[in-house]
């Protein structure tokens, strides 16, 4: 659900003027969760509009033009990264936070590269995310000091650094990373689909096509394969 502001231009910010914050997330749980952390509560920070696809998204920060995007890395129809693939290049001055429950390495570089000015986790706390705002729509670059590390191992040239790109993980979607994390970790497809709030027979669709992506045969050998590439 996309719910309109009242002005859809950005207004002039300035000391008077909240931070415009669009959500994107497709729980609309968690969605309800951080308006009420953020909106009335934190005087300088207005959520405007939200969205549960990569679709309404689209659509909702076209119309809105919002000052900072909190941006779910993991939905359906390619996530965060679909997102900002589609706007990054059209809206450049709207500023993309991501807001993700995962911290894994490869969910974090994915999202950087494409285009996000910052990535926390949804562990923190409404003050630190109103903080997190802020200093993303005034310019600085946020992580917390692990994921920062993942990043700038990712982008060093230095030897001994993490590649930037990883080919054959990269064909995967982040949907098809979670379960196949999740996977690695020895969950059943039902417990899987309990964890990612998706079906079982979404779960089999996932599965099988990171199977034919691999071209590996069986959970085991997905499981190393995982492993190795330091997933779970």
């Amino acid at each position: 659900m996309i719910e309109p502001s009242e002005s859809p231009e950005p207004a002039e910010q300035d000391e008077a003027t909240p931070i415009r914050v669009f959500l994107v997330d497709d729980h609309a749980l968690f969605r309800s969760g951080v308006r009420a952390e953020l909106d009335p509560g934190v005087a300088d920070v207005t959520v405007v509009g939200e969205a549960g696809s990569v679709a309404e998204a689209v659509a909702g920060i076209r119309h809105l033009a919002p000052d900072v995007v909190l941006l779910d890395v993991h939905m359906p129809d390619g996530g965060g990264a679909e997102v900002l693939r589609q706007l990054r290049p059209e809206l450049p001055d709207i500023v993309f936070l991501a807001l993700s429950v995962s911290d894994a390495a490869e969910d974090v570089i994915a999202v950087i590269r494409a285009g996000a000015r910052g990535y926390v986790t949804k562990t923190i706390n409404g003050r630190e995310l109103a903080e997190a705002v802020r200093r993303v729509r005034a310019g600085d670059a946020v992580f917390s000091p692990r994921l920062a590390g993942f990043v700038l191992d990712a982008f060093s040239d230095r030897p001994g650094a993490a590649p930037p790109v990883d080919p054959e993980l990269d064909r995967l979607t982040p949907r098809e990373r979670d379960v196949l994390r999740l996977l690695a970790r020895g969950y059943a497809y039902k417990e899987i689909a309990a964890e990612l709030f998706i079906s079982v027979k979404t779960v089999e669709t996932h599965v099988s096509s990171v199977l034919r992506k691999t071209q590996l045969s069986n959970r085991y050998e997905l499981s190393r394969w995982a492993s190795d590439r330091r997933l779970v």
